[in-house]
């Protein structure tokens, strides 16, 4: 059994549903899963005790990539939260109408790698809420749990 965080940030509540739906699928799986708001988590040492940490993040932007407002503060701290040795996975809704739909996916994975964490699933990027895609959900937290 792994213990796993899942830390979202959602400002219309679509990434929001997408974290509460991978935390129910991987508990369903028999793992511990914790499920937290960005606004309501501190960085330093924020991956202690668990054993991968799953980031979701919308993101939207015309010129450059903009994270959502609770998310980005804890993005900028990524490097006191321990990702070094952590399973990580990246998931976002967007608006695909955006030059950068669902990048906080992208940024997230980059960062993580730079600070020694192993990707475990291919991010998930979609539209809507868990609702939306329901097949695209479970086939992320598949992923995620195969690689736990």
């Amino acid at each position: 059994m792994s213990k796993i965080l899942i830390v979202y940030g959602s400002s219309t509540g679509n990434t929001e549903s997408i974290a509460e739906k991978v935390g129910e699928l991987i508990v369903a799986a028999g793992h511990v899963a914790a499920v937290k708001n960005a606004a309501d988590v501190e960085p330093e040492s924020l991956s202690e005790g668990y054993d991968a940490v799953l980031f979701g993040c919308s993101a939207w932007g015309e010129e450059e990539l903009e994270m959502q407002d609770d998310f980005l503060p804890l993005f900028e701290a990524f490097d006191n939260i321990g990702l070094a040795g952590k399973k990580v996975a990246a998931f976002a809704s967007g608006d695909q109408a955006y030059p950068h739909f669902c990048g906080a996916v992208d940024a997230i994975e980059s960062r993580a790698k730079e600070l020694g964490a192993t990707l475990i699933a291919e991010g998930l990027k979609m539209e809507g809420d868990a609702s939306s895609d329901p097949a695209a959900v479970e086939s992320f937290a598949r992923d995620v749990i195969k690689n736990l």
